[in-house]
């Protein structure tokens, strides 16, 4: 029989949750059945989230990914609204599109740290309370696996979450919980807004993506869903690339 996609009775924190991607897979874990803790640094946004989700299965805190003490009372009190926790989605990201020979460093701080250490800090406070079946999903990028035009450093932090994410499932294997991560390529959002509106780089896009089109927001939220779930239940270690085949050749 197939294993269950259902989330129902599980609890989820998802970071960067008050808009484009974040927002995407913390609505789809929801209608899957989840409690979800909204984490994300705009409180606004999480109001309006957490009101449209409704039905007391989801909650909000405001985090900065930047400071331990914080993940770690984002991890505890998840745990203490609803529960438990079996899913961690570390979606919270960001970039600066400078090139290689003009990047600061306070540049590689910022994007590092949002990016990379985030990721192991929020990893590993909630490692600490989770029990066997528990599944974490990185949000990496296509950009972490294939050279892009710009965005060195993004491309590091990207290139150390996949790694990270070996490395923590090898680790965390024995205690039966599951690290994988996504790679997506470009999907349509309030960040690649401008972007995209570039009719020459659209086509860039287009012409290096098989499938000749950007994706759509529950295209990347849905396979975040199959990792959380049962489905998913033997696999470990893996990134999953969401890229519309962009991934086969790069951006060359």
């Amino acid at each position: 029989m197939l294993k269950s996609f259902d989330l129902t009775g599980k609890t989820a924190i998802v970071t960067g949750a008050g808009k484009g991607i974040g927002k995407a897979i913390a609505t789809a874990l929801w209608q899957a059945g989840a409690n979800v803790m909204l984490v994300a640094r705009t409180e606004t946004d999480l109001i309006a989230l957490n009101e449209e989700l409704g039905e007391g299965r989801s909650d909000f805190t405001v985090c900065d990914i930047k400071d331990r003490d914080q993940i770690k009372h984002a991890v505890e009190g998840t745990v203490s609204r609803f529960g438990s926790l079996e899913i961690l989605v570390n979606n919270a990201g960001m970039n600066i599109r400078s090139t290689a020979d003009n990047a600061t460093d306070g540049e590689w701080r910022d994007i590092m740290e949002t990016n990379a250490q985030s990721v192991f800090r929020f990893s590993q406070e909630a490692g600490r309370v989770m029990k066997p079946g528990a599944s974490i999903i990185n949000v990496s990028s296509v950009g972490g696996d294939r050279a892009l035009k710009t965005g060195v450093i993004y491309a590091a932090s990207k290139a150390a979450v996949i790694q990270m994410t070996k490395v923590m499932a090898l680790e965390w294997g024995e205690k039966n919980i599951r690290v994988n991560a996504i790679g997506p390529w470009y999907f349509k959002t309030p960040l690649t807004e401008k972007l995209l509106a570039d009719e020459a780089y659209l086509n860039e896009i287009l012409a290096v993506t098989p499938l000749k089109r950007v994706g759509e927001l529950p295209e990347v939220a849905s396979p975040v869903v199959f990792l959380a779930s049962d489905a998913a239940s033997y696999i470990t270690g893996q990134t999953l690339f969401i890229d519309g085949g962009m991934s086969i050749h790069g951006f060359s």
